[in-house]
């Protein structure tokens, strides 16, 4: 078993870019129970979002639409987040009125995951290997 210290890679965060910085973590706040802290008068603009383990950090994209992979490059999701509560996080999403886009179910990958589509178009899976 590898420790901690000897990890080389310990976390990994989602960067977002989007028009509206307010407007999606407002979302990612009221829909998803992440907290934002926001650093918008620094050098380079931006906001965190923070739940449990999780972090997206949301920049401009200064004024280019966001694409999700699906439309650019024809499948794929924008993130996925490891998760071993899918039943409960997809029963808190819906409960909120969060687009479920992709209900849980097991993939032909192994996983066992849902997929919910956020304010700009992402598709964001939740899941795990089984």
């Amino acid at each position: 078993m590898t420790s901690l210290v000897d990890k080389k890679l310990l976390q990994s965060h989602s960067i977002f870019p989007t028009l509206n910085i307010e407007q999606t973590a407002a979302f990612y706040s009221q829909y998803l129970g992440f907290k934002a802290v926001p650093y918008l008068d620094t050098q380079e603009p931006h906001l965190c979002l923070y739940r449990d383990d999780t972090e997206i950090i949301l920049t401009q994209s200064h004024g280019q639409k966001v694409i999700p992979n699906r439309e650019l490059y024809g499948y794929g999701y924008d993130a996925y987040f490891i998760t071993k509560q899918q039943e409960e996080l997809e029963k808190e999403f819906e409960a909120g009125g969060v687009h479920i886009v992709r209900s849980l179910s097991n993939t032909d990958y192994n996983n066992k995951e849902f997929v919910i589509e956020d304010v700009d178009g992402r598709w964001i899976a939740f899941g795990i290997k089984k």
